[in-house]
């Protein structure tokens, strides 16, 4: 046993072991993660847990040849056999052209500074199960003191901190922390075939940006409330305006369709859309890593390039893919510094904290305007062809007539096409900035609605 070892030590080990056993190149994923949980049901404590773990990853390149391995132990037995593991299996890996670690003068400097300005972690040991249960406790209170609540499924404070260092052949070596504060709870209203269940939860970095738990609990409630009484709406072509809460899933679409591995595979319907409209006029997309608290913020990308601010869209007009190293060599581009690892792959490209611009009106003024359609504000499933577009999805929420919330509606289908959903959009100006995905309630006309 490594008694004592750091993870940075770890990640060195690793890919010390790796090249011992024959790999060419190597980089190493070490996250040491510490988690704490309270959940309480009916006034009383259900559940209180803590855990800690260490997770290892490590892919080694063999040529043009990879192989990752995870595990989740360091002792050195372990470390040895993991390297000689994924050079064995790399070894009878495809080649793969487009594979292998930044040129070290890619590499970003400074990231230490840009990491502290983050502030992604707060100081000391976390909260103390008490602390946690008492904002729990606030929460389901506030949700019971709810006419109409019948019952708190459960609610719940959690806490978390992981440590993660990342180390490669190439001179990489960089280790961050991120703390976590999420408070949630699930309230049920009606009962027998009346019962509806909604939920509401919230995320921070840090225990001083949380909203109070009774606003949790309070918000819960008031969503299980107003979902009882659901009718079918009719059917036809009607205005749809997504609540806050699901309209990031429209940008979240086109985030996947601008990705580069879609676009590399030949798999994306924006693949011929660079310098074109993919979004209104009006708006912009920007990818921000360098957020102070923000949750996906971060110093550098999973390859050790510099994370830096980016506009995907302007004006409306597709500005850029989202790219890692991989998929920037098949297009025969620049890395975008947007790759992201788990322990038990290889880079992939993705987003950090994503912004779309919002409009000038509220969502009850988008509603008034809107005079007869639907309000959405939960989706169910998912059928969205990424090579065309066409889009259909399960979905509830509250019917409109007049500029008026009249009924909620459920178990209906919305259909459209994805590509011409997003020229269409018009925002209103309730995003939440405390989201990785920031976008705010979304109007797009002329959709199918089915009962």
């Amino acid at each position: 046993m490594m008694t004592g070892q750091t993870d940075q030590e770890t990640a060195q080990a690793l890919l010390a072991a790796a090249m011992q056993a024959g790999a060419d190149a190597a980089d190493a994923l070490v996250v040491e993660s510490i988690a704490l949980g309270v959940g309480v049901a009916d006034r009383a404590l259900e559940e209180a847990e803590r855990s800690e773990s260490v997770d290892l990853g490590l892919r080694v390149l063999v040529g043009q040849r990879q192989a990752c391995v995870s595990a989740s132990e360091r002792t050195a037995a372990t470390i040895t056999e993991m390297a000689e593991r994924a050079v064995a299996v790399a070894r009878e890996a495809p080649d793969d052209p487009y594979c292998g670690l930044a040129d070290p003068a890619q590499l970003a400097m400074g990231a230490d500074a840009a990491e502290r300005a983050l502030d992604l972690a707060e100081e000391g040991e976390g909260p103390a199960p008490d602390q946690l249960e008492a904002l729990a406790r606030e929460a389901e209170d506030a949700a019971l003191g709810t006419t109409g609540i019948t019952q708190v499924e459960q609610a719940s404070a959690n806490w978390s901190r992981d440590r993660i260092t990342l180390a490669a052949t190439n001179g990489l070596l960089h280790r961050f922390e991120r703390t976590g504060w999420a408070v949630s709870a699930s309230a049920i209203a009606g009962e027998g075939l009346e019962r509806e269940r909604d939920y509401a939860v919230e995320i921070r970095r840090h225990a001083a940006d949380l909203p109070a738990a009774a606003t949790v609990g309070l918000r819960a409630a008031e969503r299980a409330v107003a979902a009882q009484g659901a009718r079918r709406p009719p059917s036809g072509a009607v205005p749809v305006l997504y609540d806050e809460r699901v309209a990031s899933s429209l940008i979240g679409h086109l985030l996947g369709a601008i990705n580069g591995q879609a676009i590399a595979r030949g798999a994306s319907w924006a693949s011929d859309r660079m310098g074109e409209a993919v979004l209104p006029a009006g708006l912009d997309l920007i990818d921000d890593p360098t957020i102070p608290r923000g949750r996906a913020s971060r110093a550098i990308d999973a390859e050790g390039f510099a994370a830096v601010r980016r506009t995907l869209v302007e004006a409306g007009v597709l500005q850029s893919w989202v790219l890692d190293l991989a998929t920037a060599r098949q297009l025969g581009l620049d890395s975008t510094g947007n790759a992201r690892r788990g322990t038990g792959g290889p880079p992939r490209p993705g987003t950090s904290n994503t912004r779309l611009t919002q409009g000038q009106n509220s969502r009850d003024a988008m509603i008034r305007e809107m005079g007869r359609g639907l309000l959405v504000t939960g989706l169910i499933g998912s059928s969205i062809n990424p090579t065309t577009g066409a889009y259909s999805r399960g979905a509830n929420g509250f019917w409109v007539e007049g500029g008026e919330i009249v009924h909620p509606v459920n178990e209906i289908t919305i259909a459209g096409q994805l590509p011409e959903m997003l020229l269409s959009l018009c925002p209103a100006n309730d995003a939440d900035p405390h989201k990785g995905l920031s976008v705010p309630s979304l109007l797009v006309e002329g959709l199918t609605v089915g009962a």
